[in-house]
């Protein structure tokens, strides 16, 4: 996502640090280097030129001496990138016991559907009973496609692909939605923003009277997205926007800026494919993650929306009681393998970011977790729910190598690492371990010395 920008934000605030002067010079070369990556990234020319302008304008202040004039340009080149992209971060309130209804609009191909199955999902896993409801009465496809979404992510989907009338289709079902602390309503998508998509938004507006409609735009029409949200913000109304597609593109920057510059704040970016691919936009955060800072918000984000509320407890209960199986262990490898890609999830932790891990070393961490799991789908009942017996009886490892296409280092790997998860939760390794504090450096280095470079995963 933006990785030319990223890496021009990095190298920017990087020779601001390392500079011992900061003459006109070096600042000019830094100003050009983001000037050229906001470009790239589709930000508004003009917009590049005003940061630019403020950046050598609190550089050329004589008043500021020494190491406070770093301090003072950094400040200022953070701050200015952050209103490029919007200040502040945009929630939505929604709670158990009364009822939230979110509408969808936008055009065609935005990827309305898809959202709406990724909004159904990420609120459903923090505990929201929720539904989806299909209004696309022109896309043939448009039902089907929120069935299986809603099926994929067990989230109660309501459809009528026989008529014709969207908010006939809502009357037909709105006592049954009645039960739902969250409503996801799917509406039908034009070429362009026409007097028909807006008398229809205006008349389901009118009827259902959505707590937010918000206008999901695909990130690579770039600054285009500007004048896309000023038009729906002033024919329809909306709240706010989502952009989809941030993973694929280089013009996500236009797209998010444009938004902000309308006055339309940005809720969620879709980041990926998959249905748990979505986060909600906060602007702190993601200069942060641009800068290689890491983003413990949005990774703990992310662990919530690969896991539902009731799979959590579960999973905490069994490692406080330390009944936590094999199988357990490959849930939890699942819900790692959802959460993203590997390299996404070191963007967030903080320094991770920065250091320079090679991607193919990514890769290889990602192949062992797969060959994880298909060696525990070799093993038998006995040897989940008892794995040392695997220890001590080696021939069952090479048969499990063998049905399961590992070796059988591989499989002391994951024993090693199911261990190590069962030790930190029993604590039958590590006396006196408190669960609030955490681990001491006396313990740390007590599991270490057990555990030596496995712990590195």
């Amino acid at each position: 996502m933006l990785d030319k920008l990223s890496s021009a934000f990095k190298s920017g605030f990087d020779k601001i640090a390392g500079s011992i002067f900061l003459d006109s010079k070096t600042i000019t070369l830094i100003v050009k280097d983001l000037q050229r990556a906001l470009i790239q990234a589709d930000v508004n020319v003009h917009l590049v030129k005003e940061l630019g302008d403020k950046i050598k304008l609190a550089a050329a202040d004589e008043k500021i001496k020494g190491i406070e004039r770093k301090e003072h340009i950094t400040k200022i080149l953070h701050d200015e990138i952050l209103s490029l992209l919007g200040k502040e971060k945009h929630e939505i309130v929604a709670k158990k016991g009364k009822q939230t209804k979110i509408m969808l609009v936008g055009l065609y191909g935005a990827g309305k559907t898809t959202t709406s199955g990724k909004l159904a999902s990420y609120f459903s896993k923090r505990g929201l009973k929720t539904a989806m409801i299909s209004l696309d009465v022109y896309r043939p496809a448009a039902a089907s496609q929120l069935e299986q979404l809603g099926e994929q992510t067990k989230i109660q989907t309501f459809t009528d692909k026989e008529s014709k009338d969207p908010l006939a289709i809502y009357k037909k079902h709105e006592k049954e939605l009645e039960d739902f602390d969250l409503v996801i309503i799917d509406t039908a998508g034009r070429h362009n923003l026409d007097k028909d998509l807006v008398d229809e938004i205006k008349s389901l507006t009118k009827e259902i009277k959505p707590d937010y409609k918000l206008l999901t735009i695909q990130a690579d029409i770039g600054q285009t997205a500007k004048s896309q949200a000023a038009e729906f913000q002033s024919a329809c109304d909306i709240n706010g926007v989502i952009i989809t597609r941030m993973d694929s593109t280089a013009k996500a920057g236009g797209a998010l800026t444009a938004c902000n510059e309308t006055g339309a704040p940005v809720y969620f970016i879709g980041t990926g494919e998959k249905m748990n691919e979505i986060e909600t936009f906060n602007p702190q955060s993601f200069i942060s993650r641009l800068l290689g800072l890491g983003d413990l918000d949005g990774l703990l984000e992310k662990v919530q929306s690969a896991m539902d509320e009731k799979s959590q407890k579960k999973i905490k209960t069994k490692l406080e009681e330390g009944n936590l199986d094999l199988k357990d262990f490959q849930e939890q490898l699942k819900q790692m393998s959802g959460m993203g890609s590997f390299s996404k999830i070191a963007s967030m932790i903080p320094g991770m970011g920065k250091a320079k891990i090679p991607e193919e070393m990514m890769g290889m961490q990602e192949d062992k977790v797969k060959k994880w799991q298909h060696a525990i789908d070799s093993m038998t009942q006995e040897e989940i729910k008892n794995p040392k017996i695997m220890e001590k009886e080696t021939a069952r490892l090479s048969r499990i190598a063998k049905g399961s296409g590992t070796t059988s280092t591989e499989i002391r790997q994951l024993l090693k690492q199911y261990n190590m998860l069962n030790d930190l939760a029993s604590g039958t390794d590590i006396a006196g371990m408190n669960a609030t504090e955490g681990l001491s450096q006396k313990q740390m280095q007590k599991l270490a010395k057990k555990y030596g470079k496995k712990m590195k995963f």
